[in-house]
Formats: structure tokens, sequence, C-alpha cells
């Protein structure tokens, strides 16, 4: 399916489709409040606004779905106040079902990234995780986001997918599609019905809608000039982690998630985590943005 034509086929579209992937979303995508994914989440801070990080006291997280960033940037003690938007209500009621888990305290308000209802200067970093390729006008986007960030507040989003590196990614994701049936028959495991962490097969279907956008770094660096930032910077993160990942990720979505092994998921774990320092130490330092699956961008609101 392709992404439907208007905006507000693409705001329907995104709603209803995380609406029903809210429940599993984080069993899909591994997402951990613990050590490691606080880690995570702090190295990909650390690669756009350097070390040691700031602390914020008023931050506000655009597409926070179960809160992955904000609950682990909470926990690490660098932001003070939290708030978190999506356009989608059941992701959000995840997001604060994690948070009474956590004991973190975390307001959550479900609305349009377009028409933010929050005062002018109001938060200090404005930031999001793989949410910018989802929303429909990024020029109003980006308006809103200078809108409510403070003179000399911070704008950071990670996870937007580049639109080289989207391309690249379909190799391994579709190597993997082909030796699927034998790898499940090498450990014994079932086929998975299609969209069982999707919220089902007809919320699945929705999910070749969802994304709208890839970047290239220009793309991302204009949106932010454009609506006023300064200091833009973008930069890419993940190569041969992306490949691995998405290998092992397409072959264990075909999978019964009972059947797949421990000691398989820990290989896959453990591959990636160390792909992303070859990445990080080698790669991202000397090699174009581009060409990474994920681009970052940080800037600065102008200080009056």
């Amino acid at each position: 399916m392709t992404a439907p034509g208007t905006a507000e086929e693409i705001r329907d579209v995104n709603t209803r489709y995380h609406d029903g992937a809210a429940a599993d979303y984080d069993v899909k995508w591994g997402i951990d409040f613990g050590p490691v994914g606080r880690g995570q989440v702090l190295g990909k801070l650390r690669k756009v606004l350097g070390s040691p990080l700031p602390r914020f006291a008023r931050s506000l997280e655009i597409g926070a779905g179960t809160g992955y960033f904000t609950l682990n940037l909470l926990q690490a003690g660098v932001l003070g106040e939290a708030t978190c938007t999506d356009i989608s209500p059941g992701m959000l009621a995840t997001l604060e079902a994690n948070a009474g888990r956590l004991g973190l305290e975390v307001a959550t308000r479900a609305c349009d990234a377009e028409a933010l209802p929050f005062d002018d200067d109001a938060f200090d970093l404005v930031f999001g995780h793989a949410v910018l390729h989802h929303l429909p006008n990024l020029d109003v986007a980006f308006a809103e986001f200078r809108r409510v960030l403070a003179p000399g507040g911070t704008v950071l989003f990670a996870g937007e997918p580049s639109r080289v590196g989207d391309r690249i990614a379909a190799y391994p994701k579709r190597a993997a599609g082909r030796v699927a049936p034998a790898w499940r028959r090498v450990l014994g495991a079932r086929p998975a019905p299609a969209g069982h962490h999707d919220g089902g097969s007809a919320n699945h279907a929705l999910e070749g809608s969802v994304d709208v956008h890839a970047f290239v770094p220009e793309e991302l660096q204009r949106y932010a000039a454009g609506a006023g930032f300064t200091d833009v910077r973008v930069r890419g993160e993940e190569l041969l982690a992306n490949w691995f990942g998405w290998a092992n990720r397409a072959l264990e979505s075909t999978a019964e998630p009972a059947d797949v092994p421990w000691l398989w998921r820990q290989y896959a774990f453990r591959g990636y985590l160390a792909l992303q320092e070859v990445d990080r130490r080698l790669l991202e330092p000397r090699l174009p943005p581009q060409i990474f699956y994920n681009l970052m961008l940080g800037a600065r609101a102008p200080r009056e």
C-alpha cells in the first residue's frame, strides 16, 4: 500500500495504525527502559549535542510513542518537567502505563504536531525519535517547534530514514524474506500470522501507508533553517548495524515469537550492539551522512 495523498488521510492512517499497534509496540521494536535503553538514548543525544549533556528543565517530545526517549531521559536525569505528545491516544495510554510502572511523572497530550496546544516559548527542548517522516507538512511542523521553543532552546530529532539508506536497507530485508522459510525450519519455528505485532492483519495492512518521507541531509537542514533555527547540524547514524538489524528483524517477524530461541535473540541483540560500536567509532565520523540509514538533526532557537 502506498502512502495516502492528503494531509488529513496521512494523519488518519497514522492514528489508526499506531492505536492498533500500541499494545505490542515495545515488544516488536525491543524497546528497553533499563540500562541498555538509557545507554542507547543517551548515546544518540551525545552524537548531536556533545558531552556532557545539559539538563533541560522543560521538554516536549513530538510523536513520543510509548515513551522510549522521554522515559529513559527522565531516568537519566537529563529532563526536568516532561511533556509527551502523539497523534495516537493508544500510544500515549501505553506510555502512561510505562511511566507508572517506572514511577515517573510525565504529562501527555494527544495532538497534531502541526498545531501544538502550547504557549509560545514554553519549552527548553523540543525533540523526537522516528517521527518527522510521518508528518505531512514539515514546514508547518517546524514553525510550530520554533514557536513553542524558548530563545536559546534546543531542537533535536533522531531516527529519521535517509533516502539512500532506506534504499540500501531494502536489500537485507528482501534477502531475509527469501531465506525465512529455511531459517524457521532450522530453528523449528512455526510461521507467524501477518501483523502479529501490529494489532492484527487488518492493522498490519496500514503499515505501508504511515511513512511519507525519506530525507537527504539538505532537506532537514532547509526545514530547520526555514523555521528560523540556527546552528543546524545533520549527521548520519547506523550502517552495518542497520543491515544486520533489519535482516534479523525481518526473519523474526515471520516466526511465532515463542519459537525463536533465546540463543538466537542473544546473537541478534549483541551483534547489533557490537556493529553499532563499529559504526560509531569507524564509519560515522568518516562517511557522508546520506548513506546511513538514520539521520539526526540538531539546532537552536536564536537568543533574543
